[in-house]
């Protein structure tokens, strides 16, 4: 029996985000609030998470994938899916589907501000708008294809690594033929590009600050662009059999910026800690025997979590670098892609399999730890009130 976190969408995914509703209903609402909306809950980018004003606890979660070119009868799409906290369910039926033709959506970037989902497909990248809920049948939020043309990336090949700052102001693309580009959002004017070398892209990563962009390649370091003056301005090595496969910064628990960079080895996946100061390493943990081919880190950086070839997920603290959760089997394939939450209470991951799976976390710090606490204080003193009836001394 599947779990009610747990669905099956019929396409292969490859890309996964949460919709940041509470930016997308400021949009709406000044052009009118559409009741349905405020209705379905709200959360996405900034503070407010994924609660909305009314206490209803409902997200929509953004998937692309499908079967590709060819005659496999698999169609390709951008979904929408809605998942309840409350009851830790994952829509049943995508919520809204939009067709992508022969053109696979195999990379994706969600704009953190509510601007639409820049996705990438063979040929180049493409935008979609979030759809107003009061214009659908339904009365659901949805996607429509946008009007607007991004400029050198519309005829630019397949990119392979696709992603927004994390305030919305620069996009960042990386290319199958090597070719790195930055522009700024939305006049799309470029700022950095990083002319075509025979090793492609495989992943990039914003600083928190929008100052500095990690790029790491099929073969080689990992590049520190410094964007203000659009030069690299650090090359973190490899060491022994080490090979990068993902990057992202976030922050340490006493508020420094830190680069974390997963590689595989000969004995499984590690991931790295780098000093975004003096750019060298501090850490190194190993985190799983299997191929990592998932990776991110929670808005807050108190957790990471990856993704596993055999279909796990692997979270943990980010502070001590300990195991906080394991799900084994999460997905029956490869897990394509997983992102937290924008509260960091829950990830969505994604399959090969066509599967999606949202896990909800708890951080020990977050109040975890004062509950079980609060569950053992009962029990132990449910079985004091029995000693005690049993003795006679009260009824």
């Amino acid at each position: 029996m599947q779990s009610k976190n747990s669905q099956q969408y019929g396409v292969p995914l490859y890309g996964a985000a949460w919709a940041p509703l509470d930016r997308i209903r400021s949009r709406f609402r000044s052009r009118g609030p559409p009741a349905e909306l405020e209705a379905e809950g709200g959360g996405g980018g900034g503070t407010d998470g994924e609660r909305s004003g009314d206490g209803n606890d409902r997200s929509y979660l953004v998937l692309a994938g499908g079967g590709g070119e060819g005659s496999s009868g698999i169609p390709n799409a951008v979904l929408l899916a809605e998942f309840d906290f409350a009851s830790g369910s994952l829509s049943e039926q995508p919520v809204a589907k939009l067709g992508t033709g022969s053109d696979l959506p195999y990379r994706m970037a969600v704009h953190p501000q509510g601007d639409g989902v820049v996705c990438a497909l063979p040929k180049g990248c493409r935008l979609f708008e979030w759809e107003d809920p009061e214009n659908a049948e339904d009365h659901k939020l949805g996607l429509k294809t946008s009007e607007k043309v991004l400029g050198q990336l519309e005829n630019a090949g397949q990119q392979l690594a696709l992603v927004f700052s994390h305030d919305g102001s620069l996009l960042a693309a990386g290319g199958e033929d090597g070719k790195l580009m930055v522009f700024k959002w939305p006049s799309m004017d470029i700022i950095l590009n990083e002319a075509q070398t025979p090793s492609s892209l495989k992943d990039l990563a914003f600083s928190l600050d929008g100052k500095f962009l990690a790029s790491l390649r099929k073969s080689g370091p990992c590049r520190v662009w410094d964007l203000t003056s659009s030069v690299a301005v650090a090359s973190l090595p490899k060491e022994n059999d080490e090979t990068f496969l993902f990057c992202r910064f976030s922050q340490s628990s006493d508020g420094t910026q830190v680069l974390y960079v997963t590689a595989g080895t000969g004995r499984g996946a590690s991931i790295l800690t780098w000093n975004t100061s003096s750019w060298r390493r501090i850490g190194s943990k190993h985190v799983a025997r299997d191929s990592v081919i998932a990776f991110n880190v929670s808005a807050d950086g108190k957790l990471l979590a990856v993704g596993t070839c055999e279909g796990d997920i692997v979270v943990l603290n980010s502070t001590s670098m300990k195991t906080q959760a394991v799900v084994k089997r999460a997905h029956l394939g490869f897990v394509t892609a997983l992102a937290f939450s924008h509260d960091s209470r829950a990830i969505i991951s994604v399959s090969m399999a066509s599967s999606a799976t949202v896990t909800q976390v708890q951080d020990s710090n977050t109040g975890g730890g004062s509950r079980l606490w609060l569950i053992i204080f009962i029990v132990l003193l449910a079985i004091a009130a029995e000693f005690m009836r049993r003795r006679g001394l009260f009824p």
